[in-house]
């Protein structure tokens, strides 16, 4: 398993009042996954997402990557592991609206200290991985909503991360738009890569193997979609 999350507990503390967010939930994902969470508002999607994705540190609980115990690093590991292992998409992009396609994806590789001509490489790698060659000197703000994406998903894929988490990665695209982006997925699911999405809409969610349905902090159930293509690591 490359995450296994046994009794996960997370509460906030707002003033004198304790907010549960995670009420002792358990879920693990095989590598070479793809796996979609759903839950109403409030359920614990996205606090589960932090956790996951290392922005986050659970109240108590079990968090395992590649096993290790996640809940025990430091920041400083912390920070390094999310960076090595982990890729994020955003519904909002988060393009630095100043810096070129090119330079929008060599950042994690910039933050990591790759060197400069290798860093460069690895951009156009991924830029070209996504269809968007012939836009590395653009600005975000020239481009479409689907165009962006795809930077933020080159972006996501530039340091070689094991998973690829995505936040509602359609919620700002039109539906055409977005199913060029879900084809994306496939292709990045297809090459290896462990995915896991948040999505409110169902018809998002069955590109996935398996959606994950969360309601107050717990795994309320999972409903398999189409058998799993896991690799070994």
């Amino acid at each position: 398993m490359i995450i296994r999350i046994e009794n996960l507990f997370k509460t906030y503390h707002i003033g004198p009042i304790e907010v549960p967010a995670l009420r002792g939930l358990t879920l693990s994902v095989p590598a070479g996954d793809y796996v979609a969470i759903m839950g109403p508002s409030g359920s614990g999607k996205s606090t589960l997402m932090h956790i996951i994705g290392c922005l986050d540190r659970p109240t108590s609980g079990v968090y395992q990557l590649r096993n290790q115990a996640v809940e025990s690093l430091d920041d400083k590991e912390l920070s390094h592991t999310r960076n090595r292992e982990i890729g994020f998409v955003f519904q909002s992009f988060n393009l630095l609206p100043h810096m070129t396609v090119l330079h929008n994806v060599e950042l994690p590789l910039l933050y990591a200290g790759t060197p400069g001509r290798e860093r460069r490489e690895r951009a156009h790698e991924a830029i070209a991985r996504v269809g968007l060659t012939e836009r590395t000197q653009h600005l975000p703000n020239e481009l479409s909503g689907g165009q962006r994406q795809r930077v933020a998903i080159a972006r996501a894929l530039v340091n070689r991360p094991a998973i690829l988490l995505a936040d509602e990665p359609t919620g700002n695209l039109d539906s055409r738009t977005g199913d060029e982006i879900m084809e994306l997925f496939a292709e990045v699911h297809a090459a290896g890569n462990t995915l896991i999405l948040v999505t409110h809409e169902r018809d998002i969610a069955e590109h996935a193997n398996r959606i994950v349905n969360i309601r107050d902090g717990v795994v309320e159930r999972i409903d398999e979609i189409k058998p799993a293509t896991v690799s070994s690591t």
